[in-house]
């Protein structure tokens, strides 16, 4: 996790690229590459987290319709 000043130092990186070094293009490439990773890892956890929601809603469902006799 970067604290306030190393994020405030991408940002202005980032803004100011063409007038950057190579030492601080590849501190810019790390962080973004190690948010990448760390944004595609949550997206696969929360995708799973939601398939398991729906079947689980699901589940529940059938079960009152089945109590209800099906008039929902």
């Amino acid at each position: 996790m970067l604290n306030r000043e190393e994020s405030e130092k991408v940002v202005n990186i980032i803004k100011d690229y063409k007038s950057s070094s190579n030492s601080e293009l590849t501190f810019v490439m790390d962080f973004i590459q190690e948010d990448f990773k760390k944004t595609k890892e949550s997206l696969f956890k929360l995708t799973d987290h939601l398939d398991k929601l729906e079947s689980t809603y699901n589940l529940i469902h059938t079960e009152y319709q089945k109590r209800n006799n099906g008039n929902v």
